[in-house]
């Protein structure tokens, strides 16, 4: 349903009690559609956080590093890169 931007303002509780019941209104200013007010989606199937075992037995599942090939491809990136070298913004000794 198209409803008016002053609508919404001025009957705002009767619309929101209607999107609550499964309702969509697409809203308009100037006769130009700006926002679409529809019921919130309360399972979208994606879990935002995963339990700390499930992790772990993720990282456990993954292949020991070699730590001097670690570091070979660390400084590789450095040519590429540059140094993860610290500095200070702000220190005018240096610019």
């Amino acid at each position: 349903m198209v409803i008016k931007q002053s609508e919404l303002r001025n009957d705002n509780a009767a619309v929101m009690r209607r999107v609550a019941q499964g309702e969509s209104f697409v809203v308009t200013v100037n006769g130009r559609p700006v926002v679409d007010v529809v019921p919130h989606q309360r399972d979208s199937g994606r879990r935002r956080f995963l339990p700390v075992a499930e992790v772990a037995e993720a990282f456990a599942a993954e292949a020991v590093r070699d730590s001097m090939t670690w570091r070979n491809d660390l400084a590789a990136t450095d040519d590429i890169f540059g140094p993860d070298e610290s500095t200070d913004p702000f220190d005018r000794q240096r610019h």
